[in-house]
């Protein structure tokens, strides 16, 4: 270790699960972890129900030793008869990667017509933004990908692991997980400044599908500034190009304007593509400051912690995260209240749809308890 590299010892994304998102984001039909049955248990659980099927080859104690290729080429072929796909990929693991096995040596054996795309990837690196590398190079190399877009993801990764040094979880050595501010207090105040007529801008800057949760935050922000009659000190900004990304980030950008759409949500501004999250800064920073002046406050949902804070000048910053421990980075940013969306993933899986929010639930119920305070909001 260097001496001015960070120890950083809370835990974070693995590689390995990152390899597999991104599998999941090309459509890939079936993705074969070749190592312990145990490993990545958990996301390549939900990642089941997102339409990616994840088999494991199974290694035991006795292939740390001697090596487990019998079994991969074993899982290959038993993938093949099981779900005849279209393309595999077989994903390494800390183990298989330690012992030096090769992965190119099992694809030898598998049949013709199946594209199948080798990822050597381990938990071991400093950024899980490498495991995404691991696949996108091969996929390119077979035409999965153009170079263009290669390049293109190589830029957005880059910078994303620039955002969580400067902000995120690998700005500290270690970051006591929190729950953030209590969300029926924020949405009192939420509620409080849309009632006195100041300006609020919303703004999606989420990471792929995790936006599927975080756009009920701004639907609820709308839908109660509508039923205020304060709709028009409303602007909301979206990270929902449906032009840009892997095919599946794609999929979700499409599926969220489609709802935004249905629940008559204006969307002022488009600011980038579900996948560049980590590069919105600048235009948020140039429509703020340019366009969108002399507002009161912001409602921002999914990565706060990308945006720049001299772009909210004196505005009250409202941010929702679904880290616990980006709570305190982003209270040190100078964000007034932060909220998390615990357990967000898992119930953004395999959907494509909304999915509703605590703290837009919160504010819908928050605010239609003080009805009768407020008076009768009908049109």
């Amino acid at each position: 270790m260097s001496e001015n590299e960070k120890l950083i010892i809370h835990p974070r994304p693995s590689s390995i699960v990152a390899s597999l998102y991104t599998l999941r984001d090309l459509n890939v039909d079936v993705a074969i972890l070749h190592g312990p049955p145990g490993c990545s248990f958990k996301h390549a659980r939900l990642l089941e129900e997102d339409r990616l099927r994840v088999l494991t080859s199974a290694m035991n104690e006795n292939d740390f030793v001697f090596g487990g290729l019998e079994k991969l080429i074993k899982t290959i072929d038993k993938a093949i008869e099981l779900f005849d796909p279209k393309t595999i990929a077989i994903v390494g693991t800390c183990t298989s990667m330690i012992i030096g096995e090769e992965l190119t040596d099992a694809v030898s054996h598998a049949p013709k017509g199946v594209d199948i795309i080798c990822i050597e990837t381990h938990a071991g690196y400093a950024n899980n933004t490498d495991g995404v590398i691991s696949v996108l190079e091969p996929a390119a190399r077979i035409g999965m990908i153009t170079d263009e877009e290669l390049q293109r993801q190589r830029h957005l990764l880059k910078e994303a692991t620039n955002v969580e040094i400067r902000h995120g979880a690998a700005s500290k050595d270690y970051l006591e997980p929190s729950r953030g501010d209590l969300k029926y207090k924020v949405a009192e105040r939420l509620i409080d400044i849309l009632k006195s007529g100041k300006k609020v801008i919303g703004i999606l800057n989420a990471k792929k599908e995790t936006a599927y949760m975080f756009a009920d935050e701004l639907i609820a922000l709308y839908e109660t500034a509508d039923a205020l009659g304060m709709a028009e000190n409303i602007a909301i900004l979206s990270n929902t190009n449906t032009d840009v990304g892997l095919p599946r980030v794609k999929e979700h950008a499409k599926n969220i304007m489609k709802a935004f759409h249905e629940r008559g949500i204006p969307i002022h501004e488009i600011i980038g593509g579900l996948d560049e999250y980590a590069v919105t800064g600048d235009q948020v920073k140039e429509l703020l400051t340019k366009k969108y002046t002399n507002y009161d406050a912001a409602v921002i949902a999914g990565v706060p912690h990308a945006l720049y804070m001299e772009a909210f000048s004196q505005m009250e910053l409202f941010s929702i995260t679904n880290g616990p421990r980006q709570v305190i980075p982003l209270k040190e940013m100078g964000h007034h209240h932060v909220m998390v969306e615990i357990d967000l993933h898992p119930q953004t899986l395999g959907v494509s749809h909304i999915v509703p929010s605590e703290f837009g639930e919160t504010l819908r119920s928050v605010f239609a308890d003080q009805k009768q305070k407020y008076g009768k909001y009908d049109k």
